[in-house]
């Protein structure tokens, strides 16, 4: 019996120990709340619960750039990004295969600027990317393809042992949210409201190699194939984004590619006056990244080519999902109007009539 009590007291001491880790690396693990939102993009997806007909990945060339509500009001598409700050191709792969857990998507847009990287720059950005993703083989397989050499693995399974001298940083949001974090993106979108027209860029460098990094190229197919075997179209994409600059010899490696597969693809670089893009009003950063007002034209203009060419259907006159997204676009027009409303107190809106 004192052997059985014993052990009893040991297993609760256990339990007990493990349960105040659990707590403590909750309350340490950066909460994504102030500046860089972007770190909760990913996590957010494994809150929706209506399917999507088309999936986006990338960097930022998607999550800063495209609005699925927009998608939503004028095609009836139903969308979700999956997209992050400087997101590789093959962690762009696993979020895939991540996805396909859930949901078998129609057609799969892959932003193809992120095929210059063969390797992260920073670890904050694959924490900000692979931190979100639920446990499964495809985020251990993300970590291992992505990781930085100083980087290890254990650091992510127990983020405790990278985060435990973060109490010094902790501040209130780290208690404010520390059970549930509000939502911050629209389907994935990053939106922002602000004005800082175009000046200029830095002159472009010359390379002494255009060749995509081998990692990308083996993953850029991984993707395909798997699209294939599942049955879903694969789109290849590149943003408007005038810099950093996208290379002839980039071009053609992609267009090469693609026309090799017969897939489609669409640079949306030369069809700027088309969308009816204006750097001087469409842009949050001087011209990198457009702001709501540049997304919603672009995104306009992304809806047609994907109806065309991926035949995605109108679902605005579905009960279930019109209910669903007519919430999502409650909580983006509302974030909109308090956006409009703070950058223009703080003189960083420009009024102008949206066409």
């Amino acid at each position: 019996m004192k052997n059985k009590k014993k052990s009893l007291g040991i297993l609760l001491m256990l339990i007990l120990m493990a349960g105040g880790f659990y707590l403590l690396q909750r309350l340490l693990v950066p909460k994504y709340e102030d500046q860089v939102i972007e770190g909760n993009f990913t996590a957010e997806y494994y809150r929706e619960q209506m399917p999507h007909d088309l999936l986006i990945l990338g960097d930022c060339e998607v999550y800063e750039n495209i609005s699925p509500v927009t998608l939503w009001q004028e095609y009836g598409i139903t969308s979700f990004i999956r997209g992050n700050a400087q997101q590789l191709i093959p962690q762009s792969y696993y979020l895939l295969e991540d996805t396909l857990r859930y949901e078998t998507p129609r057609a799969v847009l892959l932003s193809i600027s992120a095929m210059q990287e063969g390797e992260q720059v920073n670890e904050a950005y694959n924490r900000m990317t692979m931190d979100g993703m639920k446990w499964s083989m495809s985020k251990i397989k993300a970590i291992q393809a992505t990781k930085m050499e100083e980087e290890s693995m254990v650091d992510y399974l127990i983020p405790f042992l990278r985060f435990h001298g973060r109490w010094k940083e902790l501040k209130a949001d780290d208690l404010r949210y520390y059970w549930k974090r509000p939502q911050v993106s629209h389907n994935g979108y990053y939106m922002r409201a602000d004005v800082q027209p175009m000046e200029g860029f830095p002159k472009e460098r010359r390379r002494a190699d255009y060749r995509f990094p081998e990692i990308s190229a083996n993953y850029l197919e991984k993707i395909r194939e798997l699209c294939e075997e599942k049955g879903i179209q694969l789109i290849l994409y590149k943003a408007p984004s005038l810099y950093p600059a996208w290379y002839d010899q980039w071009e053609q490696q992609i267009t090469e590619y693609a026309n090799q597969h017969g897939l489609s693809y669409i640079n949306c670089i030369p069809q700027i006056e088309t969308i009816g893009l204006d750097f001087s009003k469409d842009t949050y950063n001087g011209g990198q990244h457009l702001n709501v007002y540049g997304a919603e034209k672009l995104s306009r203009y992304l809806g047609r080519y994907l109806q065309e060419q991926a035949a995605l259907p109108d679902h605005r006159e579905d009960g279930a999902f019109q209910t669903v997204w007519e919430q999502k676009a409650l909580f983006y027009n509302k974030m909109k109007q308090e956006q409009e409303a703070e950058f223009a107190e703080l003189g960083y809106l420009k009024r102008f009539t949206v066409e």
